[in-house]
């Protein structure tokens, strides 16, 4: 055991990734050595990040924290806290359930647990040091690339969701907060920015009374030092169409789009309470793809919702295979307690027809990947080095988020490539969803 070193343990997505790097950097400027995702913890204290969003992430939250129990009943922890969406969610049950936890803190309170760390009677303040703005952190990722949250919380209530249970109300963080952030990340040497929140759509309407993102991306891509923006988690429903001008003008802006659309039928939109029909959606790609040629678009979809039939599920196929998305994920439905469809609607299409649909859409996904990275043999694309990884530089194009998209493989053979730098890559092969490519 470690003592004043603290063991961050983040779950979930990448925006609970930016709260434990606020947490970790005030914890540092009070003298402690914070540890993210240690392979094998020894520090006296832990934090563990959680995430409560689908049944998964929540297993893996609580079998964290049962783990990190155990090793505190065999005195190899001293003090174990719990922050973030499950214990926000949870936090009554889990406090009687599991007794081994000195605290619980939610989604947003994590100040408190700061405050609890650095009091006197635990380990004080080191003397000249400070944190200077609210959205100083840590950074965990890579240095040359990170994660910018421009909000909070989700208004649209679509019927499977538990976002906005856990996260409440969308907040919109004000842009030149924002835009200081993104100064103050490119002196630290981040080139590469990737924006989210559980809707980009709505940034601004709560606090400006308007869609503020295309303004928010534009100043944010005239800013020296930035060179790749991409966005994350648009909504399709009153998409801010004038972020596509935007999108087209920079050329530091990724051509890159997430946005969520789950299904195709103008039945299960309406049932998953999307707020858009079938051929609304459908334009809004038409004019995504107009707007800006050669836009990459990554979805996510649903399949075994309450009430999707084998029609409804036959039109999904057709329509991916159609639309041909460059990144599609895709969910079997989970119900979760308290939201539109737990309440009433009944789970009445079996597990095994959930995962057999989810196994033919995938498939179905696969191969339309396989296709987009074979037109792209040939071609010369721009390229960030993320790593070196055995006898191969790793990188991504502007069509690749980290960690959820493809890579670009590169051979040693004598480079010296550096991590973090942008080189003109011809792509020679792929492998998967995986490119190969030759300096």
């Amino acid at each position: 055991m470690h003592k004043s070193e603290i063991d961050i343990i983040t779950l979930g997505c990448s925006k609970n990734l930016v709260d434990a790097e606020r947490v970790m950097r005030r914890l540092e400027v009070a003298g402690y050595t914070c540890v993210h995702d240690a392979p094998d913890p020894k520090g006296e204290i832990a934090i563990i990040n959680t995430c409560g969003f689908i049944g998964d992430a929540k297993e893996e939250s609580i079998n964290m924290i049962l783990q990190m129990a155990e090793r505190k009943k065999h005195r190899q922890l001293r003090q174990l806290y719990v922050m973030g969406c499950l214990s926000q969610r949870y936090m009554q049950e889990l406090t009687a359930e599991i007794p081994e936890v000195d605290g619980w803190y939610g989604k947003f309170d994590y100040d408190n647990l700061i405050t609890r760390l650095t009091q006197p009677s635990s380990l004080p303040f080191r003397e000249g040091l400070g944190v200077g703005f609210p959205y100083e952190r840590t950074i965990t990722t890579p240095p040359h690339y990170t994660y910018v949250k421009i909000s909070e919380g989700c208004n649209r209530f679509c019927s499977y969701c538990a976002i906005p249970l856990i996260t409440g109300r969308h907040t919109s963080r004000p842009m030149d907060e924002i835009l200081d952030e993104v100064r103050w990340l490119v002196s630290k040497g981040v080139k590469e920015f990737n924006v989210i929140a559980q809707d980009l759509s709505s940034y601004g309407l709560d606090i400006y009374h308007e869609h503020r993102l295309a303004e928010l991306i534009d100043k944010m891509a005239e800013i020296e030092g930035v060179q790749w923006i991409r966005l994350h988690y648009a909504y399709p429903t009153d998409f801010p169409y004038d972020i596509l001008p935007v999108m087209a003008k920079h050329p530091n802006i990724c051509k890159y789009l997430d946005i969520a659309l789950q299904h195709c039928t103008d039945r299960m939109l309406n049932l998953m309470r999307r707020h858009i029909s079938a051929a609304e959606q459908d334009a809004l790609l038409e004019r995504i793809r107009r707007e800006v040629p050669g836009i990459t678009l990554r979805t996510t979809l649903m399949v075994g919702h309450p009430g999707e039939t084998e029609e409804d599920f036959e039109a999904l196929k057709a329509w991916v295979k159609k639309q041909r998305f460059d990144r599609m994920g895709a969910f079997a439905y989970c119900e979760e307690e308290g939201t539109y469809a737990a309440n009433h609607y009944k789970d009445d299409i079996p597990r095994a027809v959930k995962e057999q649909r989810l196994d033919e859409l995938m498939l179905i996904q696969e191969q339309i990947a396989a296709g987009k990275s074979e037109q792209k043999v040939g071609t010369t694309q721009r390229v960030i080095i993320d790593r070196r990884e055995g006898d191969y530089f790793i990188g991504r194009t502007q069509a690749d988020s980290p960690e959820v998209d493809c890579e670009v493989l590169i051979p040693v053979e004598g480079l010296a490539l550096s991590v973090g730098e942008f080189y003109d890559v011809r792509i020679t092969g792929y492998e998967g969803v995986d490119l190969y490519g030759t300096l």
